[in-house]
């Protein structure tokens, strides 16, 4: 993890086949998600809708709080927890929507929110069973 999180940041789990058909270029930011390059929310949408596919957004905002202030050591650690948060729910993407630093009693914390994005085929979204074989498939494809 060594590329820099902001506000807008497009997290995407590896899929060569969905980077392919869509256009899209990512760089490694973990074993197995990559930081969507040169392209906002907004951007990423144009270009998904454009190729026929879907990209679905989800209303529940996940956080994830730490000691400290905004350093590129403290955000690889608070995006690694945060992927773990959401591994469980299978979706492919992830959207980084506010760092806000603050201070408690003298004590600076920073709060990282994001909501889950999802890119398919289908412009209904898929369940759990089918995001996890989808996302199965594509670790295959990538090795």
């Amino acid at each position: 993890m060594t590329q820099e999180v902001q506000i807008g940041t497009i997290l995407i789990r590896e899929n060569p086949a969905a980077a392919r058909a869509i256009g899209f270029q990512s760089q490694p930011y973990s074993a197995t998600w990559g930081l969507v390059k040169a392209l906002d929310g907004l951007a990423l949408d144009h270009k998904i809708h454009a190729a026929g596919w879907s990209f679905f957004f989800m209303a529940a905002e996940v956080k994830v709080a730490f000691c400290g202030g905004v350093g590129t050591k403290n955000m690889q650690n608070a995006m690694k927890r945060m992927l773990e948060k959401l591994k469980p729910m299978n979706f492919n993407c992830l959207e980084v929507t506010g760092i806000v630093a603050k201070r408690f009693l003298g004590v600076p914390y920073t709060v990282v929110s994001a909501h889950s994005r999802h890119i398919q085929q289908s412009c209904y979204l898929d369940g759990d069973d089918e995001r996890r074989a989808s996302q199965h498939d594509a670790d295959q494809i990538r090795g």
